[in-house]
């Protein structure tokens, strides 16, 4: 399965709608999830004209969840460049 395969992966359809950009059931982030799926085919327009893209996660504890590619935390990894 690859992050940005047009159709969406079975695994999906239970996805839960997580508001902190984490696993809403135990708080893991988006790091550790064991599958991704980004739906790109249906990108929705905010306020201020810029995409956003669901972003689908499967944790390690077994929840799958989704939030908006707009709501997702600056990266850490951004300080080590």
């Amino acid at each position: 399965m690859e992050a940005f395969d047009p159709t969406p992966p079975p695994w999906t359809e239970q996805a839960k709608h997580a508001f902190s950009f984490c696993c809403p059931r135990c708080g893991a982030s988006s790091y550790q999830a064991q599958r991704v799926w980004i739906n790109r085919r249906a990108p929705v327009i905010s306020e201020d004209y810029r995409r956003k893209w669901q972003e689908f996660y499967e944790c390690d504890c077994g929840q799958v969840w989704w939030a908006w590619s707009s709501d997702r935390p600056p990266s850490d990894l951004i300080n080590d460049l």
